[in-house]
């Protein structure tokens, strides 16, 4: 069978379009004999009629798995150079208290950049001192009540920050440890960077700039320097962009050595992970020990001692351990030029999934509820807004008997999926749930119209929604 011509180059047209490939899908994921997909130990047809669609779906082994391996391996590589890291879970990828929990029990601290993201750390049981702190608008009331509950560090962003965390350091008689964001000049994406001399965007200040805000920041008595923070991008395959900013960085680093203690780095985050076939991630243990030497090396070089260094992965951890299952609503064929691509519209779309529409970002897509022999066709994806961009798989290949009623999963939906959720059209936010050792539990609840009807201060309290409509799918059908 031929590949189709509409299909991007990158493309593979499978043997079998029910193969799950490696690294694409949860460690636990398989296909049971009857031909439905399973996610730590329970079906997605089961996962649906309990649930509902669409619906994320984390699988807590994988997820727990890949914080506790990344920690490991972050940590035997630079105790091999004579340090120490700390990794912090960027809480943005996705955050529950279920979720922070795990995290926390794996041994990672947690990132978060507002007041919602510190309110649901805390809510879980998260240590203040294991909490750090960022963001380039922190409002008076975030920064109080970071102080207030002793997080462990912030990121300082602006000049104008500096005093506004001293003052609330202040009202608390406490010394906040604070880190100084600053822009390298190297932004990173996939297998490319680009080092320039600076960056026109909205976070951290310029290298240039670093040593007297630094300054300012050590004249504070509240305040406590304790390094530099910097983030070069998202989905970074390879470590070249890191070693030309941590070699940027460690020059400054070096040089605010002669005005006082400078314990720590903070080289972000941003490891890639795969969405379909042709992503090529860097494995974590080779990405920590390229990592690692690159620091070693660039502190030699400068004649200083190697620092603690952290970092603030996200998507690797809990990207590939989420899945989105969706139920077919129609199905479409549209011819061109000799060629047919089939268009298969599921019942969520841009409001539970906006990286395709904001960044073209590619997915995979594969049967859920059955396996067919049937043919490969090349199919896109489409969600049930009303906008003609709301793609969810531009591109992939499935059985050629695909249709109403069928249950499809998209991989790796575990990062900024539910995070970017909208009510667009007003949808209601799907559930989340966490499966584990054949047993699964929500974690977030799912929006009934009732939920959304409730904000609107023009309906009262005596106008009732439909009946049926304030129910979850599966209970209406």
């Amino acid at each position: 069978m031929a590949t189709n011509p509409l299909a991007p180059d990158w493309l593979i047209l499978p043997g079998d379009a029910n193969a799950l490939s490696a690294g694409l899908w949860p460690a636990t994921m398989h296909r049971a004999p009857a031909g439905d997909l399973v996610i730590g130990g329970v079906s997605a047809p089961d996962l649906a009629a309990r649930f509902g669609t669409p619906l994320y779906v984390i699988d807590e082994a994988d997820a727990r798995a890949r914080a506790s391996a990344l920690r490991s391996a972050f940590e035997a590589e630079f105790s091999r150079i004579g340090t120490t890291v700390k990794v912090y879970y960027a809480g943005k990828a996705f955050l529950s208290s279920e979720v922070a929990r795990w995290m926390l029990a794996e041994g990672l601290n947690i990132d978060v950049c507002s007041g919602g993201e510190l309110a649901v750390a805390l809510a879980a049981g998260a240590p203040g001192a294991r909490l750090g702190f960022h963001g380039n608008n922190k409002s008076l009331a975030e920064i109080d009540e970071a102080c207030a509950v002793g997080v462990g560090t912030i990121v300082i962003d602006s000049t104008i920050e500096i005093s506004r965390v001293a003052a609330a350091a202040a009202r608390h008689g406490i010394v906040q440890n604070v880190r100084l964001r600053v822009n390298s000049g190297v932004h990173a994406h996939t297998h490319e960077f680009l080092a320039t001399a600076h960056e026109d965007q909205k976070f951290g200040i310029t290298l240039e700039d670093a040593p007297r805000l630094v300054a300012l920041i050590r004249a504070e008595p509240t305040l406590r320097f304790i390094g530099l923070h910097c983030h070069i991008g998202s989905q970074i395959f390879g470590a070249d962009g890191f070693a030309e900013s941590a070699s940027r960085l460690l020059a400054v680093h070096a040089a605010l050595l002669a005005g006082g203690p400078v314990p720590e780095l903070n080289l972000g985050g941003g490891f890639g992970i795969a969405y379909t076939d042709a992503d090529t991630p860097t494995p974590i243990h080779e990405l920590a020990a390229r990592l690692a030497d690159i620091v070693a090396a660039e502190c030699a070089a400068r004649g200083i001692p190697v620092p603690i260094v952290a970092f603030e992965p996200g998507r690797s951890i809990i990207g590939p351990a989420g899945t989105t299952l969706y139920e077919v609503g129609t199905t479409k064929a549209v011819d061109l030029s000799g060629a047919t691509r089939l268009y298969v519209s599921v019942d969520g779309g841009m409001s539970d999934n906006a990286r395709p529409a904001l960044y073209g970002a590619d997915y995979s897509v594969r049967l859920a509820g059955r396996s067919s022999a049937a043919d490969p066709v090349l199919v896109r994806v489409a969600g049930k807004h009303c906008e003609s961009g709301d793609i969810v798989v531009d591109a992939d290949y499935l059985p050629g008997d695909v249709g109403p009623g069928d249950l499809v999963a998209v991989a790796a939906t575990g990062a900024y999926c539910f995070s970017l959720a909208s009510n667009y059209n007003y949808l209601g936010r799907p559930p989340v749930v966490a499966v584990r050792d054949g047993a699964a539990r929500l974690l977030v609840r799912g929006e009934t119209i009732a939920d959304l009807l409730s904000r609107d201060t023009g309906i009262t309290a005596a106008v009732a929604a439909p009946t049926g409509t304030d129910q979850p799918k599966e209970a209406i059908r």
